[in-house]
């Protein structure tokens, strides 16, 4: 069982996506790329709100949301750990957790008036690139 510390996150304070979304969605792409394992301890709510400088409050609102949908168990006095149903998402399912990051892509493309053609080419390069 492997103990995760608040450095897995980052907030983007200009996002128009609320904090708490932000935390589950990265929560949601930790456990589905795989660094996030079944079993595996997360950061206590205290720990990531004051790694960065978030209200308590909306750690446990996002933790809370991430349980409801099964990404995290709650264990008696031990905190939160990864769902042993958490890693085993579907291809679906990881191409619905890129979808938005694609639409914001393609609004940014139509809004610098590129053609399809050149934003794909562009995106099957960046694909090539990623490590």
């Amino acid at each position: 069982m492997t103990t995760h510390t608040a450095s897995l996150f980052s907030i983007a304070t200009g996002s128009a996506d609320p904090i708490y979304r932000q935390l589950v969605e990265q929560v949601r792409r930790l456990v589905v790329s795989g660094q996030l394992a079944p079993g595996d301890e997360m950061p206590s709510v205290r720990e990531i709100a004051q790694a960065l400088a978030l209200n308590p409050m909306t750690v446990s609102k996002a933790y809370g949301l991430l349980e409801m949908e099964g990404m995290l168990a709650r264990r008696r006095g031990l905190g939160m750990i990864v769902a042993d149903t958490a890693g085993s998402a579907k291809p679906a399912e990881r191409a619905a957790l890129l979808r938005p990051t694609l639409e914001r892509a393609a609004r940014e493309a139509r809004e610098l008036e590129l053609d399809p053609r050149t934003a794909l080419d562009l995106f099957a390069a960046i694909l090539k690139e990623a490590p």
